[in-house]
Parts: structure tokens; C-alpha cells; sequence
């Protein structure tokens, strides 16, 4: 199993559409017992918060976010954890919007600097 997300910082390694996650978005995850939590915000989003369950290297969570805009969106994301040779994680994730159309897969990794 790939190590503990609790206490590590994640970033997309690629920008989303408007409106969603991008590369200045930055993900503070916590881990307990087989329960997995997160807040982010940067880019277009002002507050996000996730929470679901970890299951070996699988992620199973719903989250919900305010953006820049003043509109909120929430969504189902499964993702897999992966212990990358450097050291840092990726989670390789599918994901779909529940509050409108919409799905699609991202890429978050790890991230040793502050947010831009």
C-alpha cells in the first residue's frame, strides 16, 4: 500500500476548466482509519472540502466547493494512490459532477513548495 496521504499537500499537475481545480489549487489531505478528509482552495476556488474512505490504494470520496464566481458544485471522485519513485504521491483520479453534467480523470501529485 502506498503511504499515508495524512499531512501532505497536493496540486494538479494540469489545469481544469474554468471554474474547476488547476495547477494553483492545493489540497491539505488528513488520513485516520481508513478515513480520508481534505480542504483546498487557489485558482478559481475560494473553499473545497472532501471527505470519503481509503481502502488499500483506493479513494472513494465526495466533495463539495465555493468558487470565485459564487457558484457551488459537488461531486464523486474514485481515486488510486500511487507511491511515485521520488518518494511523492500521485492520485490518478475519475470524477463526476453531481450537481450538474460533467466527468472527467485529473492528475494531483504531491507537492514539497507553498502555493504560488
Amino acid at each position: 500500500m502506498a503511504p499515508s496521504l495524512d499531512g501532505l499537500v497536493l496540486a494538479p499537475v494540469a489545469d481544469q476548466s474554468a471554474g474547476q481545480v488547476g495547477t494553483r489549487t492545493r489540497f491539505a489531505y488528513h488520513e485516520r482509519d481508513g478515513a480520508i478528509w481534505a480542504e483546498y482552495r487557489g485558482g478559481d476556488i475560494v473553499r473545497g472540502h472532501l471527505v470519503g474512505t481509503r481502502a488499500g490504494d483506493r479513494l472513494d470520496f465526495r466533495y463539495v466547493q465555493l468558487r470565485t464566481d459564487g457558484s457551488t458544485a459537488c461531486g464523486h471522485c474514485v481515486s488510486t494512490v500511487v507511491a511515485l519513485p521520488d518518494g511523492r504521491v500521485r492520485l490518478e483520479e475519475t470524477w463526476e459532477w453531481e450537481s450538474g453534467p460533467g466527468s472527467g480523470t485529473s492528475v494531483v501529485e504531491q507537492v514539497t513548495a507553498p502555493a504560488p
